[in-house]
């Protein structure tokens, strides 16, 4: 059986240091994705439709990360990576502090291997074994690059990001940089285990001159 070691083999977009703000260029990977928005009134901690995508998303993930370990024709093991969450609005400036109308892709990055015929395949598996659940219909794998980030470790819990973000947006100004597009989270803790003092997320925003 061959066995991938994704997290190693991407340390440098999934294990950024939490002490300094990085430029990274981010090459083109594929992500299992889908989207929503977060009701108003709302924010993702409590957003049934929320909650109902997250579902989706690590059904179909950890359907075909066994699929692949488990065929008989060249068995493949790999780690489900992170859970992360692009998070924009459709009218104004995103506003880190408002959350009630966010739009959001939510996605996990999926091995070269997982091909859109094996997707589908994970997807049929999927509703066979939960029912055809709505969700499942917005699931697709897609390509995604992101090219020049600003990028950082975050240390703590999702209410202190504000600070963290204001240190990405002056390490971008300093070297010639605005932030822009989408501002991207990457999940590397669940907040509702463990200490949220030591809770880790890495921030990752695109920029340009």
């Amino acid at each position: 059986m061959i066995k991938l070691d994704l997290k190693k083999e991407l340390k440098p977009f999934y294990a950024p240091s939490a002490r300094k703000v990085e430029l990274i260029d981010v090459p083109r990977f594929q992500f299992a994705m889908i989207d929503g928005r977060i009701e108003p009134g709302q924010e993702p901690g409590t957003s049934p439709g929320f909650q109902e995508v997250l579902s989706a998303l690590y059904g179909v993930s950890y359907t075909l990360k066994f699929m692949c370990k488990l065929r008989k024709t060249d068995p493949v093991d790999y780690p489900v990576m992170p859970l992360e969450g692009l998070w924009f609005v459709e009218d104004g400036h995103f506003d880190i502090k408002v959350k009630d109308n966010w739009l959001y892709t939510v996605m996990i990055l999926q091995p070269e291997g997982i091909t859109s015929d094996l997707f589908c395949e994970g997807l049929d598996q999927l509703r066979k074994k939960k029912g055809d659940l709505p969700a499942f219909s917005r699931l697709r794998l897609e390509s995604f690059q992101e090219g020049l980030c600003v990028q950082v470790m975050h240390i703590g819990p999702y209410a202190t990001e504000p600070a963290t973000v204001e240190r990405m947006e002056t390490f971008a100004r300093e070297n010639g940089y605005q932030m822009a597009h989408k501002h991207h989270e990457i999940y590397l803790g669940n907040p509702l285990r463990g200490d949220p003092q030591k809770l880790k997320t890495i921030l990752r925003h695109p920029v340009q001159k």
